[in-house]
């Protein structure tokens, strides 16, 4: 790292060289650096308030130090997946953080100076999660988001190897922004996700068993809503958990409690009897398939079978 410090002496470039190249009324962006330093720009998407996508793809002709200022008097969570190469960011008080490929980073501050410098001749691409106060507090709390953003200057809170899961959920969501995709609810399913895996890690919840109130009770019934509105969507526990605003643990002990089974179980059976009225109707078991969330016909007739002891071929236009 040191070597690196060094030989970006060579090359600095303020932020505000970073030029908007590219704007869609979705919110997506792309800011570029000048081509001088080579093939560099990053792309930014919010897909909610307090809630924003970045990726970022750096190849720069020589060595580069890159300033960076948080321009908002205003306290986040970073997550930064390292997808490719290898970057540092020293702060103007001799703070470092390393961020590498196969890597989570997790930092919080309300205010950071600093650079981040990469190498010649190296491609380096990252996607980062930016959070802020108030969706942190939607989730976790107003005493648990206080814990995690209780600093001013930066801190990094976690490093770990990306798990298979956020790596595909991170590769969704790069390939989102690079097809110049607007805030989908897919974008939005995937962040969700990759949010609520990394703070069941560094802000787990405590181990009590949750009492159920009317507002926790209409929470569950909109997830069990949802369920049946997007079942043709990729969802997930956390994603369900994060639109409805319950965390992730009272979220599964709340089905439970509620509606005596799972939420994998509730969404599965959900799915099972779509697709039963679907065949049923004459609709195709590829389309049904399609139709209830899954992706691929083969595991949809194994999921079918298994659940009602019979094919979908066996149900297919028993009613037209």
């Amino acid at each position: 790292m040191a070597a690196i410090q060094k030989a970006l002496q060579s090359h600095r470039l303020a932020m505000t060289q970073a030029r908007l190249s590219q704007r869609q009324d979705s919110g997506w962006e792309r800011h570029r650096l000048p081509e001088t330093c080579g093939e560099c720009y990053s792309e930014r998407l919010p897909l909610d308030d307090g809630l924003v996508v970045v990726r970022s793809r750096y190849h720069p002709t020589r060595n580069l130090a890159e300033e960076t200022v948080n321009p908002h008097d205003r306290r986040m969570l970073v997550i930064t997946y390292g997808i490719q190469g290898r970057s540092v960011y020293t702060g103007t008080d001799g703070y470092s953080l390393d961020f590498r490929a196969g890597y989570t980073t997790i930092t919080a501050f309300r205010s950071s100076h600093g650079e981040r410098c990469y190498e010649a001749g190296s491609t380096v691409s990252q996607l980062r999660l930016l959070v802020g106060e108030g969706v942190l507090c939607r989730y976790l709390g107003a005493e648990r988001a206080a814990a995690l953003l209780a600093t001013d200057r930066i801190r990094q809170l976690a490093f770990h190897k990306t798990s298979r899961a956020s790596s595909a959920h991170a590769g969704a969501l790069a390939q989102h922004l690079l097809q110049n995709s607007g805030g989908t609810l897919d974008a939005h399913i995937h962040a969700l996700t990759l949010l609520s895996e990394q703070l069941g890690s560094i802000a787990p919840p405590t181990r009590s068993t949750p009492q159920l109130g009317l507002a926790d009770i209409e929470k569950l019934e909109r997830a069990r809503d949802l369920m049946l509105e997007q079942m043709d969507q990729p969802l997930t526990v956390p994603y369900l958990s994060a639109a409805v605003g319950l965390n992730e643990f009272k979220f599964k002990q709340g089905f439970r409690q509620h509606f005596k089974t799972t939420p994998h179980q509730m969404l599965n059976e959900l799915r099972m009897r779509k697709a039963y009225a679907l065949l049923e109707t004459g609709c195709q078991v590829a389309q049904a398939a399609y139709r209830v969330g899954y992706r691929h016909p083969n595991n949809f007739s194994a999921a079918f079978s298994s659940f009602f002891g019979k094919s979908p071929k066996s149900v297919f236009g028993k009613r037209r």
